[in-house]
């Protein structure tokens, strides 16, 4: 209920129908009440939410990485943001509501340096992925200085272990400890960045890893 203070023409103090009075420092004021919207969402409004839902989890843990291993195709946005691009085109498959990613088709590196050749990963020491691969040095861009970035997401834990400054190139192989994901699966991918840091290349899956 609203009180009129000095007559009808005096200050308005609470609400009478959908206006609202009041007084701050002194000055009196009348102002509509604010409408309340109840947002109701189309089926390809909640499909579409539910699959950057889906993504922003994938993707949120490698956040660091991907403000490096997207910058070439991060035109005017975000490393992470171009990585969401990408994996919301290529990699959630399922049905609404139980959307998932295709880790299969996930890049968490994008770039036109050439990969490796056959890369592999397992996990045969405790603690540690072993990541090989064929060196391919001087075919293109790639460099036998290039260092190796690794990467090993874990879904049950949400999390990621990664290094942008591996091995190089031409040693073959290289080795990620993620001690903390011990009896985990996780998921492993390998790219390479040039030494000063210029060129990218595109990761590679190299498959679900149970880690000893």
């Amino acid at each position: 209920m609203a009180t009129i203070n000095k007559g009808i023409l005096g200050p308005l103090s609470g609400t009478v129908g959908t206006v609202i009075g009041g007084s701050w420092k002194g000055i009196s004021y009348i102002r509509s009440q604010p409408t309340s919207r109840r947002s109701v969402f189309s089926q390809a409004q909640l499909e579409q939410q539910a699959k950057f839902s889906s993504v922003i989890k994938f993707l949120q843990p490698m956040t660091p990485l991907l403000a490096v291993s997207f910058r070439d195709y991060a035109v005017q946005m975000t490393g992470f943001n171009n990585a969401m691009r990408y994996t919301l085109k290529n990699a959630v498959t399922g049905t609404y509501p139980a959307f998932t990613i295709d880790y299969s088709m996930a890049l968490v590196s994008r770039g036109d340096l050439p990969n490796a050749q056959n890369p592999q990963a397992a996990s045969t020491t405790i603690g540690h992925i072993n990541f090989q691969w064929q060196d391919n040095s001087g075919v293109g861009r790639a460099m036998p200085t290039d260092k190796s970035i690794l990467v090993a997401y874990c879904p049950s834990r949400n999390q990621c272990i990664f290094t942008t400054e591996g091995q190089d190139r031409s040693t073959g192989s290289d080795s990620l400890t993620v001690s903390a994901f011990s009896g985990q699966q996780v998921e492993t991918y390998v790219a390479f960045i040039s030494e000063d840091g210029k060129n990218i290349a595109s990761s590679v899956f190299t498959g679900t890893v149970t880690v000893m």
